[in-house]
């Protein structure tokens, strides 16, 4: 029997990609566009307890989806906020208003995955330093970091 070419295969593991520590949050880049040829990307996020996520927003270009792994997530889907448990999945469509936040007393951890794979590691490594480092952008630096991560915010 013949196979395909093994080389196909990528691996990696937790020790080469760790979790990136933010403030209230933590994140890793599980698998980063570049490493599915623009397929999709996939990040893995855990939130203390009592913290903000992302307040209302929407993408035009990818669609994002949410899957609980640990602990009780809090999503904005369909003009209103619930809470979400291990197991319970959410897909954003492009252009789909949602966000996330944890409201509970234990931290949760979960998965986000996005499609086409964009670079959205820019995005998180961005907003992680800016948490890390407790700086404040002007509202125009905002417009700007948003505009640049096709992220649109709206009011609740």
């Amino acid at each position: 029997m013949s196979y395909p070419e093994p080389g196909l295969v990528d691996v990696r593991i937790l020790a080469d990609h760790p979790l990136t520590e933010a403030g209230a949050a933590a994140l890793r880049m599980v698998a980063t566009g570049a490493v599915t040829a623009g397929r999709f990307g996939l990040v893995e996020y855990r939130l203390a307890p009592r913290s903000p996520g992302a307040a209302p927003h929407y993408h035009q270009t990818f669609s994002e989806s949410f899957y609980v792994l640990s602990g009780e997530l809090t999503l904005y889907a369909g003009g209103r906020w619930q809470p979400y448990r291990p197991g319970d999945f959410a897909l954003a469509h492009e252009r789909g208003v949602h966000g996330f936040r944890n409201d509970s007393d234990e931290p949760a951890s979960f998965l986000i995955l996005f499609t086409p794979g964009i670079a959205r590691e820019e995005f998180f490594a961005e907003t992680a330093e800016m948490r890390r480092s407790g700086r404040r952008p002007s509202p125009e630096e905002m417009t700007a970091f948003y505009a640049r991560h096709d992220q649109v915010m709206v009011e609740e």
